[in-house]
């Protein structure tokens, strides 16, 4: 019997498979949905380590049980346990806070009849003030619920990243038989993601953290009550291009000379300026040299895209799908828009030259669109 005409050869069997695959994958996905951090957060670090891994293995010659329990510890200690004790900060540094309805209430109207005086403006009316601690406490809650998620998901992306990478042979061959790329485009994606990865995973937590550092001094030296929380505040707004810490910092000079501490203000609103803003410039400077440059919009809607999506992680894999996405349509627009002047990548630059690029095609080579161009 012909081999091509085997029930199972036919394109009605592949179509009823796909659908079947689709029906699985989405009551799949319905129930693991929570979880769906976890396995992006595995799948980032295995990108990360996966060179780690081949060296141990291929160079080293460790076995691949051995190398990748170690690597997992390696991604816990230096990935997970410090991103896990900054939620915990955070938490741990809100929930310190009294919450004394009646003082709230109390200390904002005074404050706020103050900045009526002095602009002669009205602000705020009592029964919108009386809501402030209802929405303390909202925010104390939905912060214990993304601790919890966070520590549920960052076990289960280690669980998921011990075997990615002690099978990342048969993994990365799966990954390239699926993708509906011809081989150049496959190389090129693996390089741009491994690019974007590193600038989402690395360059916005370290932006963060240098960001937050230099804060925390400005905030400790001019008696800002609070130092901690509101350092911790500003390198998480370090990752909104333009505005930027200055969200952060301004509101806060501007409490100082509001409630007549101008030496103070103004030393804060100058330090905001000149050393919280200037180490920021450089940061992005010194990361985009070493690391891809991702363009800013992008990054501002990832992260309002992500956070509802997944919470803290949202912060990453807001951009990075993000990222991905674009990726995907200027590779759409390269393979099969004739004309097109787009580049199958999301970077403003590669850090790799190896990939050579084939030629776009012109509209006058395109006679036939049903007979590839090699």
């Amino acid at each position: 019997m012909n081999q091509n005409h085997l029930p199972y050869k036919n394109k009605e069997y592949k179509y009823i498979l796909i659908g079947l695959l689709i029906l699985l994958g989405l009551i799949l996905f319905k129930e693991l949905r929570l979880y769906l951090s976890g396995f992006l957060g595995a799948a980032t670090l295995y990108v990360l380590l996966k060179g780690q891994m081949t060296y141990l293995v291929e160079k080293r010659k460790i076995k691949k049980g051995i190398a990748a329990a170690l690597l997992t510890t390696v991604a816990l200690l230096l990935f997970l346990v410090p991103l896990t004790g900054i939620a915990f900060l955070v938490v741990d540094t809100v929930s310190g806070i009294s919450i004394d309805p009646k003082a709230i209430i109390d200390s904002v109207n005074n404050f706020v009849k103050m900045v009526e005086e002095r602009l002669d403006f009205e602000l705020f009316t009592p029964e919108n003030l009386s809501s402030l601690p209802k929405l303390g406490g909202n925010i104390l809650q939905s912060l214990g619920a993304s601790i919890y998620s966070l520590m549920i998901n960052s076990l289960f992306a280690l669980f998921i990243l011990f075997y990615m990478l002690y099978n990342y042979e048969s993994f990365e061959i799966m990954v390239k038989e699926i993708l509906p790329f011809k081989e150049e485009n496959k190389q090129i994606l693996g390089e741009e993601t491994k690019m974007i990865i590193q600038a989402n995973a690395i360059g916005i937590p370290l932006l963060a953290i240098i960001q937050g550092v230099f804060a925390y001094i400005g905030y400790i030296f001019f008696g800002v009550e609070n130092a901690m929380l509101y350092a911790i505040l500003t390198g998480f707004a370090s990752i909104i291009p333009i505005l930027g810490t200055a969200i952060v910092w301004v509101p806060i000079a501007l409490s100082l000379l509001l409630m007549g501490d101008v030496g103070g203000g103004v030393g804060m609103a100058a330090y905001g300026f000149v050393v919280i803003g200037g180490v920021d410039n450089i940061a992005r400077f010194l990361l985009q040299k070493v690391l891809a440059d991702i363009h800013p919009l992008i990054t501002i809607f990832g992260v309002l895209i992500g956070i509802p999506m997944f919470g803290f992680w949202g912060i990453i894999f807001g951009p990075l799908l993000l990222s991905l996405f674009v990726l995907f349509f200027n590779m759409y627009r390269h393979e099969y828009i004739p004309g097109s002047t787009a580049q199958p990548r999301v970077t403003t630059r590669m850090k790799s030259r190896k990939i050579n690029l084939s030629p776009l095609r012109k509209p006058k080579k395109m006679e036939n669109p049903d007979i590839p161009q090699n």
